[in-house]
């Protein structure tokens, strides 16, 4: 079976939420999603183009005095349509890919303190990770935003998600770490 490419509903979900450019979708995708779903430019533009000819989306030329027009894309109600038939249908479960994990698998050549730097580092990011998370889920809660009380139950869900594999992680490196300092 083909695999669908995803971008096309993580784009219908961003323009579910609001109506913006291929920069605003971005931005929105870096501050919300980004943690467990990456789009790049690479991919909006193109799958921006190709929704638009198939009536998911509409394309709105904007005029802002003193700066190029911008193109600011809608979502339709066959996009919603076609966001919810895709939202109730199965996960495909897809592989995890992990570098950090490629390379410990393959580092038998490579002396143990390195390996171990490369875990501290990711114990170091994961701990980022966490601190950021704490933050969102602050302001998610302080209802600054107003965004709903299902979404932000959905979002706050999402974002326990990360909060439990950020601590999985920092507790598997840790394990990770007294683990290897005994084959020295």
């Amino acid at each position: 079976m083909a695999k669908i490419n995803k971008t096309k509903y993580a784009l219908l979900g961003v323009l579910n939420t609001m109506s913006g450019s291929g920069y605003d979708i971005k931005k929105f995708c870096d501050s919300s999603i980004s943690h467990f779903w990456n789009e790049n430019y690479g991919h909006i533009y193109p799958v921006l183009q190709k929704m638009e000819k198939e009536g998911l989306i509409t394309k709105q030329v904007e005029q802002t005095e003193g700066r190029p027009s911008k193109n600011v894309y809608s979502i339709t109600e066959k996009g919603r349509e076609e966001l919810k038939n895709w939202l109730l249908s199965p996960v495909e479960n897809e592989p995890h890919r992990s570098e950090l994990l490629l390379k410990i698998f393959w580092s038998k050549d490579i002396p143990v303190k390195n390996i171990i730097e490369n875990i501290e580092n990711e114990k170091e990011e994961c701990k980022s990770n966490l601190q950021h998370y704490r933050e969102v889920e602050n302001f998610l809660k302080s209802n600054k935003h107003e965004i709903g009380e299902k979404n932000r139950t959905l979002w706050l869900i999402t974002l326990n998600f990360g909060v439990h594999d950020e601590e999985a992680k920092i507790k598997w490196c840790e394990e990770t770490i007294q683990t290897l300092k005994s084959i020295k």
